[in-house]
């Protein structure tokens, strides 16, 4: 009963009024059941103010304001954080003033209980990036459409460097915008390029954010405001000791979050960076055998190719590398996996090495999944 309370009650929040105001707009980012932001905006010609709860790893309540140059790009921004105890309702305090000063940007920040000021390159129409909020990718998709060509380069400020998003039109109301190391993301637009929806499911992120007419914000910050969401996919670092042998393993390890996993966000068949963020890493102090293939000592990196009847653990020389970067040339090997269903739900990402009367078995569990490679201890 009190999980459907919840449900309703955040539905409810959730409405959209029912007179659309082309200059207003809201968005809410999920992640599976998870939701990880909400935020609302006002468009004038000349600037956005945007309220902005995220939850993740910490709640964060931010209202930001933004000043754009004769291009659309910074003039000037603004960002309040507000406790997460009063949200909207107190005044907060200022912990970044971007300022264009010249050829660049000045920026002061609080870090540490004290301010620090610092030079960003400008670039014309820059725009500032901020992690999991989307209002400066609806101005992004604004200047694109108006500028009504096939493919458009998007600069967005990130601390104190530049990176380029390409968003590109595919037609009707699709567009594309690709991170440039997260991957692409499809979007639904207006004919004022308007988000009305974002997939980042081809993404590391797999985010999928709505648009609604209006939040009330006040209510969400009191309902969020001790709800963090934690981090995404936390780091995890886990020994063993069995038989002589000493094993860790590291590796992130992201949630389920009510999604179809193997065979959806993980597709059958491709390779997998078999967990989160930095590439998972396995030591062994003894040298393995892995069915035929042979494990000198050592720490290497750990890649998969799921299938629906077991597929391919990879075994690789390379490490200290993100989960993204992948050399095939540096393969040790690759050996075949088993896989088993459970009616338990492991909730979160886990990665083991247990102990077993021949030696042991390195296990890979994620929903109602586990896959599972052998090994023998030399």
């Amino acid at each position: 009963m009190r999980n459907l309370l919840i449900t309703f009650l955040t539905a409810t929040l959730f409405v959209a009024c029912s007179t659309e105001d082309p200059n207003k707009g809201a968005f809410v980012t999920l992640l599976g059941n998870d939701t990880l932001a909400v935020e609302q905006f006002v468009k004038t010609d000349s600037s956005i103010t945007a309220q902005v709860i995220l939850r993740s790893p910490e709640v964060q309540i931010s209202t930001y304001i933004l000043h754009f140059d004769e291009l659309g790009g910074i003039e000037s921004m603004v960002q309040t954080d507000h406790s997460p105890v009063n949200g909207f309702q107190e005044d907060g305090a200022t912990v970044r003033n971007i300022t264009k000063v010249g050829d660049s940007l000045s920026v002061r920040v609080l870090r540490d209980e004290e301010y620090i000021t610092y030079r960003a390159p400008f670039q014309e129409g820059l725009l500032p990036f901020i992690d999991m909020v989307h209002w400066p990718y609806e101005l992004a998709f604004n200047k694109a459409a108006e500028a009504n060509q096939d493919t458009v380069i998007q600069p967005l400020l990130s601390g104190n460097r530049i990176m380029d998003f390409t968003i590109a039109q595919i037609e009707g109301d699709s567009m594309t915008i690709r991170h440039p190391y997260r991957g692409v993301m499809g979007v639904h637009v207006n004919r004022d390029g308007d988000i009305q929806h974002l997939d980042a499911g081809l993404t590391t992120r797999k985010l999928k954010v709505s648009r609604t007419n209006a939040l009330d914000m006040n209510a969400l910050a009191n309902q969020f405001g001790n709800e963090p969401v934690g981090e995404l996919s936390g780091a995890v670092s886990a020994e063993y000791s069995f038989k002589g042998a000493n094993f860790r393993v590291d590796f992130g390890s992201p949630k389920k979050r009510g999604r179809d996993l193997f065979g959806n966000i993980v597709p059958w068949g491709e390779r997998w960076r078999t967990g989160a963020n930095r590439a998972t890493h396995f030591y062994t102090s003894e040298d393995l055998m892995f069915g035929d293939l042979e494990v000198p000592a050592g720490e290497y990196t750990l890649f998969t190719i799921p299938e629906q009847d077991g597929g391919t653990l990879i075994i690789n020389k390379q490490t200290g590398q993100n989960g993204r970067s992948y050399d095939e040339s540096q393969d040790l090997g690759r050996v075949p996996m088993e896989i088993s269903t459970t009616e338990e739900v492991v909730e979160a990402f886990t990665i083991s090495v247990e102990e077993t009367e021949e030696g042991g078995e390195l296990n890979l569990a994620w929903g109602n999944t586990v896959f599972k490679a052998d090994f023998t201890i030399r």
